[in-house]
């Protein structure tokens, strides 16, 4: 069984912001496995279904961003499920608008939301699938990340949106190590 988390703050003024791209991802996945995410569990909306021969359980955690971490923990403790076999997918300033980065493991990387999901876990053994929103122009970090995308952005979203499913859908039937060479460009 895979747990693939997507983070973003719930509300309807946060939906198409910046911070929401992990949502975004899991909408994708969403409509392109036919799973309903309308279940309220683990404080989270969540769907599961069977992709190939994996089970696989998608979870929108609706805390906010910073406070994710015990809706991840109560859905890793109810499925059992093991670190390594956790995705979770999060905005990231500090790659270019659209590029992806995948890690095995790591550091919260100055990201709230995986710092706390790394606090209620007790470990960082899960991997992790940053989507570029391109840093703040001029502004600052708060109002960025908060902020909607430019119609011009939108042309470079929606792809990504498109190729990070596609790395979480190779995720699940490779290992992170192999989705890593395939979709971390230029040595990222």
């Amino acid at each position: 069984m895979k747990l693939i988390v997507g983070l973003g703050n719930p509300g309807i003024e946060y939906k198409n912001s910046r911070h929401n791209v992990g949502f975004c991802v899991i909408d994708v996945l969403a409509r392109r496995w036919s799973i309903d995410m309308t279940r309220r569990k683990h404080q989270a909306r969540c769907g599961d279904g069977l992709i190939g021969l994996e089970r696989v359980v998608m979870l929108k955690p609706q805390k906010y961003m910073n406070r994710s971490g015990g809706s991840v923990a109560a859905a890793v403790q109810f499925y059992k499920i093991p670190q390594e076999n956790i995705l979770v997918i999060v905005d990231d300033m500090a790659l270019a608008l659209g590029r992806l980065r995948l890690r095995a493991q790591g550091s919260a990387g100055g990201h709230n939301g995986l710092k706390d999901i790394i606090t209620h876990l007790g470990g960082m053994g899960f991997s992790r699938l940053r989507v570029g929103i391109g840093a703040a122009p001029g502004e600052n970090a708060v109002s960025h990340v908060l902020g909607n995308f430019s119609p011009d952005e939108l042309d470079i979203l929606g792809p990504a949106l498109n190729e990070s499913a596609d790395a979480v859908e190779y995720w699940l039937k490779n290992d992170i190590s192999q989705t890593m060479t395939k979709y971390n460009k230029n040595g990222s």
